[in-house]
């Protein structure tokens, strides 16, 4: 028998915010939190509020895709199925979240936010890209993975 030689990658719990280590070989095997035993992947993005939002982007090895929207935006609400759809394809290999700018400001503000929707793409706690306006799940999906610094 063969010990996991994989790299392992710190993944936050999107319900208890625990840091867990998981084996890169072992992400798709629907994973779970040490700490709460919930699933570390759940194929719906993330709201997060704005005391959970920077532990989830620097802590976190896998990239984070971010949603910056806010409920009284049109175009933010017809995103967001599509948006939802985006993360099916996208996790495990990407945290999927979003972040209601009316409810968190300070962090719309200190991020430069000046158009929603805005989608970010995080990694090592790093804005590696960003794109304004409103897309379809394939253009989602083709977006982020196209940002993807290997």
């Amino acid at each position: 028998m063969t010990a996991d030689t994989s790299p392992s990658l710190h993944i936050v719990c999107p319900h208890c915010d625990a840091v867990n280590r998981v084996p890169a070989a072992r992400l798709r095997q629907q994973p779970v939190c040490g700490k709460c035993q919930a699933a570390l992947f759940t194929g719906e993005p993330l709201e997060l509020p704005a005391a959970r939002f920077l532990k989830h982007i620097e802590r976190s090895d896998i990239p984070v895709l971010v949603d910056f929207w806010a409920p009284w935006c049109g175009p933010c609400r017809s995103m967001a199925p599509h948006y939802a759809q985006a993360a099916q394809r996208l996790e495990p290999a990407f945290r999927v979240v979003k972040l209601n700018t009316e409810e968190a400001q300070e962090l719309a503000a200190r991020y430069a936010i000046r158009s929603i929707p805005t989608l970010a793409l995080f990694q090592q706690g790093r804005e590696v890209a960003r794109q304004p306006g409103a897309m379809d799940a394939a253009n989602i999906v083709n977006w982020a993975t196209q940002h993807l610094r290997r």
